[in-house]
């Protein structure tokens, strides 16, 4: 699927045809790595955070070198409590020995046994690679949600272009009908100078949809990651489908358990007190064994195998107070943590309920435009037949027109607020990208 979705720019670019664009399309594309620069940046940071796990369990793991020294150097004798003679014999034991070369080949190692605060910063490591994770979650719904109302915006550009191009069409066909009735003597001038400025109206709004239709497909390629310059035709249409709304409470414990910036947080807020407890436990003892193995002497030749292993048990004792403070730093990150995690539940409560609000009341309006749209649509054929019979002048259907107009420009708006109320509602419940695999 990826390969798929790079070739997409590639072969557009040689000439072929239009791209036809569904809303899952536009997302499978902008989730990619060379989609949208955010889920590629979530990427390398996941990678990253895997990165400090294995940091933090190299601490459970041997560390072992080799070294190799070939050594010339000269010893004061007396540094060592060397310096006696024998005045008897003559003989004194010199304060300098040497020149003499020193060759020592050794393999050493050490181990941590115990230590409890290395334990909880591997954890915390776990923790922090959790929430990165869970962050990458977020980036994605992020990055869906854009598009999803990126892709609302363009068919609510569509849908006004359409309508753009119906009413120059109306509009046009009135012009020419005033016209045939000044012609026969039945209407005015006046009429046709009305037709007229109609239509400059109406093919002013067709120049001001096209534009907008194209800045939305722009800016919805922009978020995709695609070039500017691609041919979009959209497979969606604008569309009522009634939905069965769940309850608040419902809703609430759906975004609870599936909004993937609240486990983001939640995570966040164990890893800082799983830090608090690393830095805690920096007060016990820790326990580790060492050893070396190797072979010295004068010469390569003449080295003896020497070695040394052991047991080390260090207790901290005092360290000026730097403990203490590192501990109650971490103490307020841990709090400062748990603040988000309550304030972010509070934020999920709240978008979760104006969703709700946003999507009864979207609902609402669908219907009340749809309504308005169909008697706007009987007003103006009744103007139309009666302007055509010649019982009344062009100023009835322009009023009519205008009002269709209107109503048509309601029922675009009303038909897009649905869509993205429902866009609100899957994002503030977690489940956006499940809404546009639908």
């Amino acid at each position: 699927m990826r390969v798929l979705l790079l070739l997409i720019p590639a072969a557009l670019a040689y000439g072929q045809p239009t791209m036809q664009l569904s809303l899952k399309h536009a997302v499978e594309i902008a989730l990619t790595p060379e989609g949208s620069t955010r889920v590629a940046l979530a990427e390398e940071s996941v990678k990253q955070a895997a990165t400090h796990v294995t940091q933090a369990r190299a601490a459970f793991l041997p560390t072992i070198d080799g070294n190799v020294t070939e050594r010339n150097e000269t010893v004061n004798l007396q540094t060592f409590g060397i310096n006696f003679s024998l005045p008897l014999f003559g003989f004194s034991v010199p304060a300098l020995a040497g020149p003499f070369v020193v060759f020592d080949a050794r393999a050493s190692a050490e181990q941590s046994v115990f230590n409890y605060s290395d334990i909880r910063k591997y954890q915390a490591s776990r923790l922090a690679l959790a929430a990165t994770n869970s962050d990458l979650e977020t980036t994605k719904n992020q990055v869906s949600d854009q598009v999803a109302r990126g892709y609302a915006v363009c068919l609510r550009a569509e849908a006004d272009l359409e309508t753009a191009r119906a009413n120059v069409e109306l509009s046009n066909a009135l012009e020419r009908l005033a016209v045939s009735q000044k012609n026969a003597g039945t209407g005015t001038g006046i009429e046709v100078t009305r037709a007229q400025v109609q239509l400059a109206n109406d093919r002013q709004r067709l120049i001001v949809a096209e534009n907008d239709r194209q800045r939305a497909v722009r800016e919805l390629l922009r978020t995709m990651g695609l070039n500017l310059d691609i041919a979009v035709e959209f497979t969606d249409r604008l569309s009522y489908a009634p939905v069965n709304v769940a309850d608040l409470e419902a809703s609430l414990k759906t975004a609870r358990e599936d909004r993937a910036e609240l486990k983001a947080q939640q995570q966040r807020e164990a890893t800082a007190k799983m830090n608090y407890n690393a830095v805690t436990a920096e007060r016990y003892p820790t326990v580790g064994v060492f050893g070396d193995y190797g072979a010295t002497g004068l010469q390569i030749d003449s080295a003896r195998p020497t070695r040394q292993y052991g047991v080390s048990v260090k207790v901290p004792v005092f360290d000026g107070f730097r403990r203490e403070s590192r501990r109650a730093e971490s103490y307020s990150q841990y709090k400062q943590e748990t603040i988000r995690t309550r304030d972010l539940l509070q934020q999920v409560e709240l978008e979760v309920r104006l969703a709700l609000d946003s999507l009864r009341s979207a609902q609402a309006q669908v219907e009340t435009a749809r309504d308005g749209l169909s008697l706007a649509q009987n007003e103006l054929a009744q103007a139309q037949r009666r302007y055509q019979a010649g019982v009344t002048n062009s100023i009835e259907v322009t009023d009519a027109q205008t009002r269709l107009i209107r109503a048509q420009d309601n029922q675009i708006a009303a038909l897009y607020a649905y869509d993205v109320a429902r866009i609100d509602l899957a994002t503030a419940t977690g489940g956006i990208r499940e809404y546009v695999n639908q």
